[in-house]
């Protein structure tokens, strides 16, 4: 069984849109958990893919790298995912999606296996992630504002008036 991290220290971010929108605390809520049927905590690998969307190969790949240690097996030697293992594959995916790199995600994966003591260390390694992740916001907020600025200006180019020579 996969261990994951049950402290959890986030700090609210509040991400403006360029448009005329209310600002998103993208922070304010828990993260959705994965559709389970109610009672159930054993699940097959094709399962699994269909809860996730990963790959079976992606799966066993994970285990194997150490960022899925300790998957139960069945009697028969079939991977048996609990849901905290779909609860940590979940962080894993948000931590993906941060453009976290697979080995760092190993190493935080192997400082929660050694336990409380890594505190300090696991925070760290969230926390500058979390600066290059708000490195990257910046630059497509940047970027969004060019092109919104491009739209305005092919939308506006419609607007006038051909001219005709004479």
């Amino acid at each position: 069984m996969t261990v994951i991290d049950g402290t959890s220290r986030s700090t609210p971010a509040t991400i403006a849109h360029p448009r005329p929108s209310p600002a998103v605390d993208v922070c304010a809520a828990a993260p959705k958990p994965h559709p389970r049927p109610a009672g159930k905590d054993s699940y097959t690998i094709s399962e699994v893919v269909a809860f996730t969307g990963l790959t079976a190969h992606t799966l066993r790949w994970y285990e194997r790298i150490g960022l899925m240690p300790h998957i139960d097996r069945s009697h028969t030697g079939q991977r048996r995912f609990s849901n905290r293992d779909l609860d940590w594959l979940a962080f894993v995916g948000k931590l993906r999606l941060t453009g976290m790199p697979v080995a760092d995600m190993v190493r935080y994966a192997e400082l929660l296996r050694e336990g409380a003591s890594t505190f300090e260390e696991r925070q760290e390694l969230l926390e500058a992630t979390r600066r290059d992740v708000i490195t990257r916001i910046a630059e497509l907020h940047d970027t969004l504002a060019v092109l919104d600025h491009k739209i305005e200006f092919y939308a506006g180019a419609r607007r006038v008036p051909e001219r005709h020579s004479a």
